[in-house]
């Protein structure tokens, strides 16, 4: 088989579960001790969604590729590789992507896996669908981000429970004679494990340690922003450009003060920088697909151009993917 030169995205689509709930909402809801003041001055979070205990990440993912496979005009048994991106997988095995593929009637045999980077996991997802796709070996991949983080917050843990919503994003990633992904970059550092984790495990059907979310939110914003701005320069170089060559920049939709940071420190303006984090919360490895489809569809994006995905998450791990549309 001989090998394409290119992949290219040729679909999107993406899912937020039930109806958004304000911060006030959430608040009363759930008894946290907060104010909507409060969360907006310091994350710029007004909404996000959270899925029923009926919803498992994989049904999320399936309205998200349901609307890319439309986008794109292709057929669940067109595609020949299914990589999810989650913290929140339906089971411990099999993959999310496994019971995603069924639920989509995919019959061909072709290659699913779970991969698991946090909040950079599409980012990584993309990046390795990539290289599928341009190997030969595969020609139709669906990339997914879906989470149902909900799951893993501790809601009398106000500094981290407001934070996060559920949802799923999707793309149809194609071999192609034209350049669609220009450069991409993937990097992680172990060391930093302890900032931002979930420290528990599963030992004799218990749950044993802390199966919560705890994060130290300074120390994360430090770091998040000082690599944020460094894999964003790396995929630049790679592809021989420089940021006021961008179009769109789409990063992690963590907190605001984060992507404004970002955005100054690439000496980019603001109104280049898609922000979703005011109505969606940080939904993690799904955050870059959401906001990309709803750029897309709403036509902020479009052919031609040039746009800069990058996420960073607990691991740590970062990593950004240079994209023509």
């Amino acid at each position: 088989m001989t090998a394409p030169t290119h992949s290219r995205i040729t679909g999107t689509g993406s899912f937020l579960p039930g109806e958004p709930i304000s911060n006030d909402a959430l608040i009363a809801g759930r008894g946290i001790e907060s104010s909507d003041a409060w969360i907006v001055d310091r994350t710029g979070i007004r909404f996000r969604h959270l899925a029923t205990d009926d919803v498992a990440a994989s049904d999320l993912a399936l309205v998200a590729c349901q609307r890319a496979l439309a986008a794109a005009g292709r057929q669940p048994n067109d595609v020949d590789l299914v990589i999810v991106a989650t913290t929140t997988p339906d089971f411990i095995f099999p993959s999310t992507a496994a019971l995603l593929q069924a639920k989509l009637g995919i019959g061909n045999g072709g290659a699913a896996f779970d991969l698991q980077a946090v909040c950079s996991g599409f980012v990584y997802a993309l990046n390795v669908a990539d290289k599928f796709v341009r190997s030969g070996s595969h020609k139709c991949a669906l990339v997914v981000g879906a989470e149902v983080f909900s799951r893993i917050l501790d809601w009398n843990d106000r500094g981290t429970c407001v934070l996060f919503g559920d949802g799923a994003g999707a793309v149809v990633l194609e071999a192609s004679d034209a350049p669609g992904i220009l450069a991409t970059a993937m990097h992680a550092d172990g060391s930093h494990h302890g900032i931002l984790a979930v420290p528990g495990q599963l030992c004799g059907g218990k749950a044993i340690g802390d199966p919560f979310l705890r994060m130290d939110g300074q120390a994360v914003f430090k770091f998040a922003v000082k690599v944020l701005a460094e894999v964003a320069r790396e995929v630049l170089d790679a592809a021989n450009m420089t940021a006021d060559q961008l179009d769109w920049l789409i990063p992690h939709q963590a907190n605001v003060r984060i992507l404004q940071a970002t955005a100054k420190k690439l000496h980019l303006p603001l109104e280049k920088c898609v922000v979703t984090v005011d109505r969606h919360g940080n939904t993690s490895s799904a955050s870059i697909p959401l906001a990309l489809d709803e750029a897309v569809r709403s036509g902020k994006v479009g052919a031609g151009d040039t746009v800069l995905l990058e996420g960073v998450g607990g691991g740590f791990t970062w990593g950004a993917a240079l994209l023509k549309f």
